[in-house]
């Protein structure tokens, strides 16, 4: 699962970077998309692999805070990329004439840059306030890796400053892009509602279909990993959970974007078969 999440993903970048007419906002954010789930699911996969031919899960105390510091960067860059992506949707649909000016080089650039900033100072700012935190030896968590919830549940100081700065910086960080993006579709379907023409339907909706598959499994095997950790102490189906968010979506991903898309199923076929006529 791990090499098909990789290599799809990888594929994914090539072609779009290897024909000049995959080069617009759209697939701009989809490479960036397709990078960050490569970096996300090398961030838990490879040390859980590690773990299973050792048969030890042990883990360094620097270890875990660097897996944590580059989960939540991760994991923050893809729900910001899936909420520049619903916007992207959402000028193309609903304001189409202007959608070349509004979407140039320049804006898509610079909401990825912003996206990792945000990021990279929201999860500096917990790492640094987990660095006063004392831990005592053989400490388990019960997920597969270390996600920064958990880790805070073990900790033998006083974590009520990082629980109070946790939950406000998610609630804010999570409620801006489901906001973003509920938006963004409130106005497409308004859009689509208007059109009088039936294949224009169809072909408007189709076009945001494979964003809606991915931001649902996104977002719902997220919400079940701290359900499912909130509600019930069963370790397995935490790591049932967890193994769907961290593994299975970023996998999925490639599929739903190739299988739906014309125009990367036709390039890629003559990526693929270019490659087989060198071979």
């Amino acid at each position: 699962m791990y090499l098909i999440t990789v290599l799809g993903n990888l594929l994914i970048i090539l072609t779009i970077s290897s024909d000049s007419h995959l080069h617009t906002p759209m697939y701009f954010f989809l490479s960036n998309l397709s990078f960050v789930d490569i970096c996300f699911v090398s961030t838990t996969v490879p040390k859980m692999l590690v773990n299973i031919q050792t048969h030890s899960r042990d883990i360094s105390y620097r270890r875990c805070l660097t897996q944590v510091y580059f989960f939540m960067i991760l994991s923050g860059m893809d729900s910001f990329l899936l909420t520049v992506m619903a916007y992207d949707w959402f000028v193309a649909i609903c304001h189409p004439l202007h959608y070349t000016v509004i979407m140039s080089p320049c804006l898509c650039v610079l909401l990825v840059l912003m996206s990792w900033f945000i990021m990279f100072w929201n999860t500096l700012l917990h790492i640094l306030l987990m660095l006063q935190l004392t831990f005592s030896m053989g400490t388990e968590i019960s997920l597969f890796f270390c996600d920064l919830s958990q880790v805070l549940k073990v900790a033998q100081s006083d974590t009520l400053i990082n629980n109070i700065i946790l939950y406000v910086m998610t609630a804010v960080l999570g409620v801006f892009p489901v906001t973003g993006i509920l938006y963004s579709y409130s106005q497409i379907v308004s859009s689509l509602l208007r059109m009088s023409s039936t294949a224009s339907k169809y072909k408007a909706f189709s076009t945001c279909g494979s964003h809606l598959c991915v931001v649902s499994l996104f977002y719902g095997t997220g919400l079940g990993v701290y359900l499912s950790s909130a509600v019930t102490h069963s370790s397995q189906r935490n790591s049932i959970a967890s193994v769907m968010y961290t593994v299975v979506t970023p996998m999925l991903n490639p599929f739903i974007y190739t299988l739906r898309n014309k125009d990367v199923k036709g390039i890629l076929r003559k990526l693929l078969n270019r490659v087989s006529s060198c071979l």
